[in-house]
C-alpha cells in the first residue's frame, strides 16, 4: 500500500500539470479572498472580537474551498483518466495485479496532494485576505475560533474533493468528458440544484449537496450564503463525513464498474 501511494506520487511529481495547477489555485483563491474583504468592507466590515457577527470574515476566508475546490477535483480525475488516454494503465496493473490497492493508493495519495495543495493555498489566500483587510481598517477576526477552524479544515475540504475526482475518473475514464462533466456539474447544476432545493423548503436537504457539505467543513463560503439565504449549514465533522462519502461511493463504484474490467 506504501509503494502504491508512493508511486501515486512519482507519477504527478513527473509532470508539470502540478505546479500549474497549485498555481492557478493560489492565484485564483488570493484573488476571490481579495475580492471578497473588498466586498465586505463595501457591505460594511467584517466584525470581529468586539461582539459583532464574523460572518463577514468566514467568507473572506472559506474563498479558497467556494471557488478553488475544481482544481483538487480535476487533479483527482486525472489521476486516472490519463492513465487510460496514454495507455499506462496497463503497464501500471502488470506492476501491481492488485487492482484494488491500485486504487486505494491513488485515492489515498489524491488525498495527500489535496490537502498539500490546500495548505500552500490557504496560507497564501488567508495572508492576502488579511493584509487587504487591515489595510481597509476592518477586523481581520484571525483571533476568532471560528476563523481558525475555518483556516484550519480548509485543506481538509480540499483533499476530500480530491478524493471524489479519483472515483469520477474511475466511472468515466475518458478524460475530456470527465473534466466537462466535472465543471458542467459542479459550476451550473450543484448550484442550480441547491439554490431550488433551499427555495422548496424541504427541511435542508439541499446542505447535503457536495458543495454545500465542503463549504460546512471551511466554515461556510459565500454560494452557502446565497443559496440558503440564512448560512445554515452542517457541522463541520458531519460535512467532511458527507464529503468522504461521496468520495467513497464514487471511488468503490468506479472500481466495480470500470476498472475492474479488462483495460488491454
Amino acid at each position: 500500500m506504501i509503494a502504491a501511494v508512493a508511486t501515486e506520487f512519482i507519477k504527478v511529481r513527473s509532470t508539470r500539470l502540478w505546479w500549474i495547477m497549485l498555481g492557478l489555485l493560489v492565484v485564483l483563491g488570493s484573488g476571490m479572498t481579495a475580492m471578497m474583504a473588498a466586498i465586505s468592507h463595501l457591505a460594511g466590515g467584517t466584525g470581529g472580537s468586539d461582539g459583532a457577527p464574523v460572518v463577514g470574515t468566514g467568507a473572506v476566508y472559506s474563498m479558497v474551498v467556494g471557488f478553488g475546490y475544481v482544481f483538487t477535483l480535476i487533479m483527482g480525475a486525472l489521476s486516472v483518466t490519463s492513465e487510460f488516454r496514454y495507455q499506462t494503465i496497463t503497464p501500471t496493473y502488470l506492476t501491481d495485479p492488485r487492482r484494488g490497492r491500485v486504487v486505494a493508493g491513488k485515492t489515498v495519495g489524491q488525498l495527500v496532494i489535496g490537502i498539500a495543495f490546500g495548505i500552500a493555498a490557504t496560507v497564501v489566500a488567508s495572508a492576502v485576505g488579511a493584509v487587504l483587510l487591515s489595510i481597509l481598517g476592518d477586523s481581520t477576526g484571525l483571533g476568532e475560533d471560528s476563523v481558525r477552524r475555518s483556516l484550519a479544515l480548509s485543506p481538509l475540504a480540499l483533499g476530500l474533493w480530491a478524493v471524489i475526482g479519483v472515483g469520477m475518473g474511475a466511472l468515466i475514464k475518458n478524460q475530456i468528458a470527465a473534466i466537462v462533466v466535472i465543471i458542467g456539474f459542479n459550476q451550473i447544476v450543484d448550484p442550480v440544484l441547491r439554490l431550488v432545493l433551499a427555495l422548496a423548503n424541504l427541511g435542508g436537504v439541499e446542505q447535503f449537496l457536495p458543495t454545500a457539505a465542503a463549504e460546512s467543513v471551511s466554515g461556510g463560503g459565500f454560494s452557502t450564503l446565497m443559496a440558503t439565504g440564512s448560512g445554515s449549514s452542517l457541522s463541520w465533522w458531519a460535512g467532511g463525513l458527507v464529503l468522504l462519502g461521496y468520495g467513497i461511493v464514487f471511488v468503490v463504484l468506479g472500481w466495480l464498474l470500470t476498472l475492474r474490467r479488462d483495460v488491454s
